[in-house]
């Protein structure tokens, strides 16, 4: 197998973006071709976007994925996207250059360069969003022009969501837009310098800044960005989750409908936030986490990605 970690080798500062001194990166789990013993497997390839509400990527929604996806013979590999104070368009330009590794590798891993899912859950979901809503947009032109490829490239063949973040409006999870537009929730930036921090300055003591980066809760609200160039989706949420509500979900479906796009969506009755595979693999401590019942969403994901 290629299991290794490589950092996502963007340079921020070209790009007029202020950024800390993380790194987001790649971490591959592809299965080893033996092409003297074996036909080649064209297999599908899913690049996971864990969740965490844009201040942490959950380890329960990145290597168990991973390797069920293994399981179905996909191959697979996680995102770990910039996170607070990091702030967009970072997270869309880092799903794009994923988008492109992946791509360009597609042949030396027996991958299909034209069956590449991307796969997000919660906030992940919203970084794989973003990209599947705007992969011909303008604001990946400068990207592109950093990687010297078109617009077709990056595109994903398929997305898949699970109890996505989608919406800024009634039913939003507010921290998660804070965190990708300011930095940070008022909370979270309450008495901080803003330098450095979404390429502004100024003293938060007393609140959150405002102004001029408003504008994008309307343009990051997934609902209002789909085109008939989304790619066909896969969702998948429950009627109980009380961070995200299920509203999210819902009015991504309605704008796929709206625009043609095929979808399929799956809404369980009973279930928290934060599930990931449903099973004891990927129960939090004192089984928080464990719904067996919504298990089954991997298998049906996996007949969606080989249809």
């Amino acid at each position: 197998m290629i299991h290794e970690t490589l950092e996502i080798a963007i340079d921020y500062n070209s790009l007029g973006i202020k950024h800390d001194k993380s790194r987001a990166t790649i971490t591959t789990y592809i299965k080893d071709s033996y092409p003297n013993d074996q036909d080649k497997f064209n297999r599908p390839l899913i690049v996971i976007f864990p969740g965490g509400g844009y201040h942490h990527t959950s380890v329960r929604e990145a290597e168990p994925i991973a390797l069920k996806m293994l399981d179905y013979g996909f191959n697979a590999v996680i995102v770990r996207y910039s996170l607070m104070p990091n702030t967009y368009p970072c997270q869309l330009y880092e799903a794009a250059y994923a988008m492109h590794y992946v791509r360009t590798n597609a042949s030396k891993w027996d991958v299909n360069p034209d069956n590449i899912v991307i796969a997000g859950f919660s906030a992940g979901g919203h970084v794989a969003g973003l990209l599947a809503t705007k992969w011909n947009s303008k604001e990946v032109k400068p990207i592109l022009n950093m990687l010297k490829c078109d617009n077709e490239f990056i595109k994903p063949n398929k997305l898949m969501l699970g109890y996505p973040v989608i919406s800024s409006g009634e039913f939003a999870h507010r921290a998660s837009f804070e965190r990708l537009i300011y930095g940070g929730t008022k909370n979270e930036l309450e008495g901080q310098k803003l330098v450095g921090i979404a390429g502004q300055d100024g003293d938060l003591t007393g609140g959150m800044v405002s102004g001029d980066r408003d504008y994008l809760y309307e343009e990051l609200s997934l609902e209002k960005c789909v085109t008939s160039d989304t790619p066909k989706t896969f969702m998948w949420h429950t009627v109980t989750d009380a961070s995200v509500p299920v509203n999210n979900s819902l009015l991504f479906a309605q704008a796929l409908l709206a625009n043609n796009i095929p979808f399929e969506y799956h809404v369980f009755p009973k279930g928290s936030h934060g599930l990931a595979l449903g099973t004891k693999e990927t129960a939090s401590k004192n089984l928080g986490h464990y719904e067996p019942r919504v298990s089954i969403w991997t298998d049906m994901f996996k007949d969606f990605v080989m249809d």
